[in-house]
C-alpha cells in the first residue's frame, strides 16, 4: 500500500495562507490523506492553526491527518515537503523599526518587505532562521523539498543556495499569476485565455511575452492593447485596495516595453524615480501608497481576531481552490503529472544576462524528478540593466550573512536605488547604524557590533 506525504508547515500561525495550501492540497486525490504537521512558536496561533485544518479534513472528508509541534525538528521529521511561512520580528517590533527610522532620515517605504534598507534587515533577521531549517532538514528529512512562502524571496533564495546547495528548494510568490489575471481583467478578457512567459527576479520579473488565444488558435500579442488602455485612461480598473491604484508598473510599461510582474507600491521603492523628497505631485501622480506595509499588518491583525472566532464556531470550512503553486508542485514530485510553475532558484544560467549565482525567478517544469529550471537566454538590455540595480543590493546582503561582514550591509544600502537617490553617504551609513541598534537581538550578534574603523 502506497504511503502518504508528510506535508510540515514551519509558521503554521499564518493561519490563513496555511488554510489556502491545506484546502489546496487536500481536494488533489493523491494528497489528501497526507499528514499535515503543523509548527509555530506561538502556541495559541498553533491552537487556531490546528482547528482549521481538522474543520477542512472533516468539511472535505478525506483521511488526512493534522499534528502539532513546538519542536521544529520533530516536525520536519520524515518530511516530504515542507512548508515555510513566517515573519520574523512581526509588525511589532521589527517591521514598525523598518520604517519609523528610516523616517528620521526623510527615506519614506511602501512595503519595505524586499529591497532597500527595510529589505535588507529583514533578509538579516530571516536568512538564520531559515538556515536553521536547512540544518534540521539535512538530519531528518534530507530528501525534502522546501516550498519557501517567506520576504525577501531573493534574498532568502540566494542565501540558503550559496550555503546549503544540497537543500531542494524553490522560492514561491504568486505575483505572476496574480499580476497576469489583473491585467486580463484591465482588457476584459478571460485569464483562461491568455498565454504568458516571464522571467527576472522575483518581484521584478517582466512578461516577455502576453497573449491572447484567437479563434483560429493563434495568439495576439497584448502589449498594444494595455498600453493604449493606459493612455486613454481604461487602465488599471480598480483592484482590490483602494490605496493602491497600479499606475507606476502602467507608466513603466510605457518607458520599457515590458510589464513587471509585481505591484506598483512595491515597484515604486525599488527604483529612485517614484518616491522622491520635495515631489508630492509624483506622490500623487501615481497613487504611491506611503506606508502600506504598516497599514495592512493592522488590518490583518484586527480581520484575524474576527477570522479566528469564526473559524472556532463553524462547523465546516467552506475551501475554494487559491492561485498558489505549492500543491500542483507536490502533486506533480508525488504523481509525476507534469505541471509548470513559476519558481525562485539559482540562476545556473537560466538567464544569461544575470549572475550566474543569483536567484532567478523562471519557468519550471515539475514532475516526479522534482523542481526543472527552465532555460530564458538573454532578457532585453533594458531589462536587465534595471533588475541589476535590485541584484547588487541582495548580492551584497547574502555576502554579509556568508561571511559575517557588517561592512557589507553599508554596501548593500549605498547600493539601493531608492536609498542613494535620496541619502548622502554620511546619512546611509548613520541610517544603517541605528537600524542596527534598534533591531538589537533579532539580528545575528555579527551584524550588532558596531563598526570600529572603515573598512579598506
Amino acid at each position: 500500500m502506497a504511503r502518504n506525504p508528510k506535508i510540515t508547515f514551519i509558521g503554521a500561525g499564518s493561519t490563513v495562507f496555511m488554510k489556502n495550501i491545506v484546502g489546496d492540497v487536500l481536494q488533489r486525490p493523491a494528497l489528501s490523506g497526507a499528514t499535515i504537521a503543523l509548527m509555530d512558536v506561538n502556541p495559541q496561533r498553533l491552537e487556531e492553526s490546528a482547528i482549521v485544518v481538522n474543520k477542512l479534513i472533516a468539511t472535505l472528508g478525506v483521511k488526512a491527518k493534522a499534528e502539532t509541534y513546538s519542536d521544529q525538528r520533530k516536525a520536519l521529521s520524515g518530511a516530504d515537503f515542507i512548508v515555510v511561512a513566517f515573519q520574523i520580528g512581526g509588525y511589532e517590533p521589527c517591521t514598525v523599526t523598518d520604517f519609523e527610522v528610516p523616517k528620521k532620515y526623510g527615506l519614506r517605504q511602501t512595503i519595505a518587505d524586499t529591497l532597500g534598507v527595510g529589505g535588507i534587515m529583514r533578509g538579516l533577521r530571516t536568512v538564520p532562521h531559515l538556515w536553521n531549517i536547512c540544518e534540521d532538514m539535512l538530519a531528518v528529512c534530507p530528501e525534502a523539498i522546501m516550498l519557501q512562502y517567506v520576504n525577501p524571496m531573493a534574498i532568502n533564495t540566494w542565501a540558503i543556495a550559496e550555503k546549503y546547495p544540497q537543500i531542494k528548494q524553490v522560492g514561491l510568490c504568486h505575483s505572476v499569476q496574480g499580476t497576469a489575471m489583473e491585467l486580463a481583467h484591465d482588457l476584459d478578457l478571460p485569464y483562461e485565455e491568455i498565454r504568458y512567459r516571464s522571467a527576472g527576479i522575483n518581484h521584478m520579473a517582466f512578461y516577455l511575452k502576453f497573449e491572447h488565444r484567437q479563434s483560429d488558435g493563434s495568439y495576439r500579442n497584448l502589449y498594444p492593447d494595455l498600453v493604449r488602455a493606459y493612455r486613454e485612461g481604461r487602465a488599471p480598473k480598480p483592484g482590490w485596495n483602494p490605496r493602491c491604484p497600479n499606475k507606476v508598473r502602467y507608466e513603466m510599461l510605457t518607458r520599457l516595453g515590458y510589464f513587471v510582474t509585481e505591484s506598483s507600491e512595491h515597484f515604486a521603492e525599488y527604483t529612485p524615480y517614484f518616491i522622491k523628497d520635495g515631489r508630492p505631485d509624483l506622490i500623487e501622480k501615481y497613487g504611491i501608497p506611503l506606508d502600506e506595509y504598516p497599514k495592512r499588518c493592522i488590518e490583518q491583525i484586527e480581520g484575524w481576531k474576527r477570522q479566528a472566532e469564526a473559524y472556532r464556531s463553524a462547523e465546516r470550512i467552506e475551501v475554494e481552490e487559491s492561485k498558489e503553486y505549492a500543491s500542483s508542485i507536490m502533486n506533480s514530485v508525488w504523481t509525476g503529472e507534469p505541471s509548470v510553475i513559476y519558481g525562485n532558484v539559482r540562476n545556473n544560467g537560466c538567464i544569461t544576462s544575470l549572475p550566474f549565482d543569483c536567484a532567478a525567478e523562471v519557468p519550471c517544469l515539475v514532475d516526479a524528478s522534482g523542481i526543472q529550471p527552465t532555460f530564458i537566454g538573454d532578457l532585453p538590455p533594458q531589462l536587465t540593466a534595471l533588475i541589476r540595480t535590485n541584484i547588487n543590493v541582495q548580492e551584497l546582503t547574502v555576502r554579509a550573512l556568508m561571511s559575517e561582514n557588517r561592512e557589507h550591509i553599508y554596501h548593500a544600502a549605498m547600493m539601493d536605488p531608492h536609498t542613494a537617490a535620496e541619502l548622502d553617504l554620511d546619512q546611509i551609513w548613520s541610517l544603517v547604524d541605528d537600524m542596527l541598534a534598534a533591531h538589537g537581538d533579532w539580528l545575528p550578534a555579527w551584524a550588532r557590533t558596531r563598526r570600529q574603523t572603515q573598512a579598506a
